[in-house]
């Protein structure tokens, strides 16, 4: 078997699915689907999302400085979907979807109540990269759905059924393959 040199592309995949919300002060929110974002610090909490300037979305989040990353389920692929294709400049996504709003506790965008997760973020930088700007951004909250604590406390990030898209495709996650540091411990 051979291989094949293409030009370069972009084929790290799976990558998360989000929903961003933002809002202008006085406006509408809106939402917009993003593949390309990321964690980039711990500590302090730092995510990226990289954005064409020619989206509705992108100009709402320069302007206000801030959005809210939501997490998508298998429940909320098909709005996911939806959000990706149209824009906000032509309608409202949330009544379009029959998503609802739930306010941000750090931040003025709200959230997506139905997605089990939001990410209140604050951008601290705008970095132009061609095709797509990055907005480098702080969390400065996150709000979780108690319906996914257990009994103990915990809350159960991977029993959520997340959605993942690869290559032009959305994949609910599933099947867990190991823990971090398995590959090391003593059996």
């Amino acid at each position: 078997m051979g291989r094949q040199l293409w030009k370069p592309g972009n084929m790290l995949y799976p990558v998360p699915a989000v929903m961003v919300t933002c809002k202008r002060e006085g406006g509408q929110p809106n939402i917009i689907t993003i593949a390309w974002a990321g964690t980039v610090c711990s500590s302090p909490a730092m995510v990226s999302i990289s954005v064409r300037p020619e989206r509705y979305s992108y100009d709402i989040i320069k302007a206000s400085g801030e959005f809210v990353i939501n997490l998508v389920t298998e429940k909320l692929t098909f709005a996911t979907d939806y959000c990706g294709v149209k824009s906000g400049r032509d309608i409202d996504k949330f009544k379009a979807t029959g998503l609802h709003t739930c306010p941000g506790l750090t931040v003025a965008t709200p959230g997506i109540a139905e997605s089990p997760v939001n990410i209140e973020c604050k951008v601290k930088e705008v970095i132009p990269l061609g095709s797509h700007h990055m907005f480098l951004a702080e969390v400065t909250g996150v709000q979780v759905d108690e319906a996914y604590m257990n009994e103990n406390g915990k809350f159960e990030l991977n029993q959520l059924g997340l959605v993942a898209y690869s290559h032009g495709e959305y994949f609910k996650l599933g099947k867990k393959l190991g823990k971090f540091g398995y590959s090391v411990r003593k059996k």
